[in-house]
């Protein structure tokens, strides 16, 4: 079992990768992105898009080049939901059915504290009011990462069924220690009230995701 296959649920096609060593054969329109692209980017972008392919195949879906949306969402096959996500010695995508799931948000990070700043940046007065509290939870999990990216995961989620942006401080994100979180939606007018996801960290990874039920 995968990952990301810990915290997702089935039919999800999870796929997951730890390095770039196996060549990624892209589209044209894709390899036309990147330009002239570091080794580095090129890499990333080959590799987690190879696991979207094998997604697709494990879905029957004829593989397709996966191209950027106006606020650099992967447009899917028509039918298909999912998400993409990488961070250093990580690539790893997860695709459904329309008619299984209605979106799709996960994100990886390197399990350590968050850089100088970004808690600050991206946290509402009530989120880094319980932060003291779940750092006597588990003192062994770094909360403002984890709290980053259940907010990465959130804004995957939300931008296919909304198509609106949603900023840092338009979501409260209740983490729990149960590896659970759920993200409140503070926007005034939200067709979405919010989401309920999973959180995993297992040795220098972590993982946030959420995945949505199709309705009915």
């Amino acid at each position: 079992m995968t990952v990301l296959e810990q915290v997702l649920p089935p039919p999800i096609a999870a796929v997951e990768r730890y390095d770039d060593e196996q060549p990624a054969d892209l589209f044209p329109e894709e390899e036309a992105l990147l330009g002239n692209a570091v080794p580095k980017r090129r890499f990333e972008f080959g590799t987690v898009r190879a696991c979207a392919r094998e997604a697709m195949r494990r879905l029957d879906v004829e593989p397709a080049a996966i191209l950027p949306g106006p606020k650099r969402e992967p447009l899917w096959p028509a039918g298909i939901v999912g998400s993409l996500t990488h961070c250093a010695g990580y690539r790893a995508a997860a695709l459904a059915r329309e008619s299984d799931f209605q979106t799709i948000g996960i994100d990886a990070e390197p399990h350590k504290p968050a850089p100088d700043g970004v808690l600050g940046a991206i946290a509402i007065p009530a989120e880094l009011r319980r932060m003291p509290g779940l750092k006597v939870d588990d003192p062994k999990i770094c909360w403002d990462r984890l709290l980053f990216s259940a907010k990465e995961s959130t804004y995957k989620a939300w931008y296919p069924v909304t198509r609106r942006w949603l900023g840092f401080e338009d979501a409260d994100i209740t983490l729990n220690a149960d590896g659970t979180f759920h993200s409140r939606i503070l926007l005034p007018d939200t067709p979405v009230a919010g989401f309920d996801g999973r959180w995993l960290v297992q040795g220098d990874l972590l993982l946030t995701v959420i995945a949505v039920p199709a309705r009915g």
